[in-house]
């Protein structure tokens, strides 16, 4: 069955239809026609084309960089392959090729319950669209699901997993369903945002309707820094929140209070996506980002005893192999 949700988009309200199921198996699911967009890197300024394409079960999400013509052009979105974390997670391959800024993109596949997928891009960086994953999300929609013949395969938390650099913290620990339950805390000095904290659980529909949404933010004070350090050259006020003092520098305001940890807690979701498979557990974190992130789960992925992949099929609830034999 689909699980039908509205979802905030900047101009509508649209319908998305999440999570395709039969019985209480899960399958795989990928698109079921192409998909195409284009748009502006929030940090190259450069304009990229992006084309989703239909991938066989067992896959998994591919980049493929169309506007080079050498060489090895393909990148798997998995963390291993996570090359920098600032401002946005990057992932490179063994020739060195590489796209920018994909966790956005990441946890509305995730959001939607997409594994396998073949992403198209005639530039560096992944579109940054309004800022948000709800662009991505209606495009997955009207391009349909297609469920797979194939069950879909769950990383199982066995043991909690815990990463600290200074004030950030980053945790993973065992839970008793199937879904990624997330806990996020934020805090800053300025007014606008103060102290933010959020929890949710990643069933189906609640990525869309919850968090989808939240934009990217960023101070006004930070803008000509990073911009001296060749990052967000196409940032503006049409596609990030951008706080100055206490205020919100965009017309509109925020689409919700608490926008501000609702993003974090997406680009969670981007960033555990690239585990390889769904995470069933809990995460928890005060003041996360890419870099730790992606350090929770290499870490996850580097310690077998923590992990499991399981399945929902008849013969066998839980899979006990682990990656390194089933990869």
């Amino acid at each position: 069955m689909f699980c039908i949700l509205t979802a905030y988009t900047p101009n509508s309200f649209v319908k998305l239809e999440v999570g395709v199921l039969s019985g209480s198996v899960e399958f795989q699911q990928t698109i079921a026609r192409p998909a195409v967009c284009a748009g502006v890197g929030v940090h190259s300024g450069k304009k990229a084309r992006l084309v989703l394409k239909p991938a066989p079960a067992g896959t998994g999400v591919v980049f493929r960089r169309t506007d080079i013509k050498v060489g090895d052009t393909t990148i798997q979105a998995d963390a291993e392959y996570v090359s920098d974390t600032q401002l946005g997670t990057t992932l490179t391959n063994e020739a060195g090729v590489s796209v920018a800024v994909v966790e956005h993109l990441m946890a509305a596949l995730a959001g939607m319950g997409i594994d396998n997928l073949l992403i198209e891009i005639d530039g560096p960086e992944v579109p940054i669209m309004d800022g948000s994953s709800a662009v991505y999300c209606e495009l997955l929609m009207q391009a349909g699901l297609q469920r797979q013949s194939a069950p879909r395969r769950r990383i199982r938390i066995l043991e909690a997993i815990e990463i600290e650099e200074g004030p950030k913290r980053a945790r993973l620990s065992p839970s008793e369903d199937k879904f990624l339950t997330l806990n996020a805390r934020i805090e800053y000095d300025d007014s606008v945002i103060g102290v933010q904290e959020m929890a949710l659980q990643l069933a189906p529909g609640m990525f869309a309707r919850d968090l989808a949404f939240a934009r990217t933010y960023g101070f006004a004070r930070d803008v000509e820094m990073l911009r001296s350090m060749g990052l967000a050259r196409g940032g503006s006020l049409e596609n990030a929140v951008v706080v100055d003092n206490g205020e919100v520098m965009n017309p509109e305001g925020l689409r919700a209070e608490d926008e501000f940890v609702r993003h974090k807690m997406l680009d969670a979701v981007g960033d555990m996506m690239l585990a390889g498979a769904p995470i069933a557990g809990k995460y928890e974190a005060v003041q996360p980002g890419h870099s730790i992130n992606n350090l929770l789960v290499r870490k996850l992925l580097e310690t077998p005893s923590a992990w499991c992949w399981e399945t929902d099929t008849a013969e066998a609830a839980r899979v006990d192999t682990r990656r390194s034999a089933a990869v």
